[in-house]
């Protein structure tokens, strides 16, 4: 059984895609990081940087319990666990493992930031809302150019890497894009997002998400709560 401690967000959901791609046991586990609830000791025990999502396998690599951190790692974990989703052949391996992160290292970080200065940040920063905006759209220019040349981010076959990026695609909007602007990402992902366990995935914790974040909320994220030494 593993048990997934997380919210619905989309790091939140690449994992819980995962788990109902791979067919695996599991019992979700809601982390309200609007209530702070990411800062309780025992979740710091198995997720140190107080980020959604982390996993406790009771069956590790050698039988023991294992707890990991970090989307895209608990992605890699899986997959090797199953067999799934991440080719054996070197070369697709390690084209899902660059595509994997492109979005670990582009994809969340660059998009994150546009929903931030466009839809949370108390002023409003031109500067910051030209910057992160004008950068998701280039981000999508790189993904559309990509598959139109493949049908999927790492080549014929859909992997982690696909799962790691589709839920952030989800907020094209709120990152100041039209997805009718990029034709070939469009095919993608409409694809994806007919997967049943795709639209299982996101609905995990769904309902327990608030349509809106208050002002609490926001302070717990991105004020004094967030950088407080623990």
């Amino acid at each position: 059984m593993i048990d997934a401690y997380s919210w619905a967000t989309p790091n939140g959901h690449k994992v819980h895609i995962m788990l109902e791609e791979c067919g695996l046991a599991y019992k979700a586990h809601p982390i309200n990081i609007g209530k702070g609830e990411q800062f309780a000791p025992d979740f710091l025990k198995i997720s140190p940087n107080n980020k959604i999502p982390a996993i406790v396998d009771s069956d590790g690599p050698d039988g023991k319990p294992i707890s990991l951190f970090e989307s895209g790692a608990i992605l890699i974990y899986l997959a090797e666990k199953t067999g799934k989703f991440l080719p054996k052949v070197p070369r697709a391996r390690y084209a899902t493992l660059e595509w994997l992160m492109f979005q670990m290292g582009s994809i969340g970080p660059m998009f994150g930031q546009a929903h931030h200065f466009r839809n949370y940040a108390p002023e409003k920063l031109d500067y910051a809302i030209k910057r992160y905006t004008n950068e998701a759209g280039r981000l999508y220019g790189v993904m559309n150019k990509r598959l139109g040349e493949s049908k999927y981010l790492a080549g014929d076959d859909y992997t982690i890497a696909d799962i790691a990026v589709w839920p952030w695609t989800r907020s094209i909007a709120n990152q100041g894009q039209t997805i009718e602007d990029f034709a070939n990402f469009k095919r993608w992902f409409l694809e994806i997002e007919a997967r049943p366990a795709v639209q299982r995935g996101i609905k995990v914790l769904a309902d327990l998400r608030p349509p809106q974040m208050d002002d609490k909320a926001k302070e717990t994220l991105f004020g004094a709560t967030q950088y407080a030494k623990r």
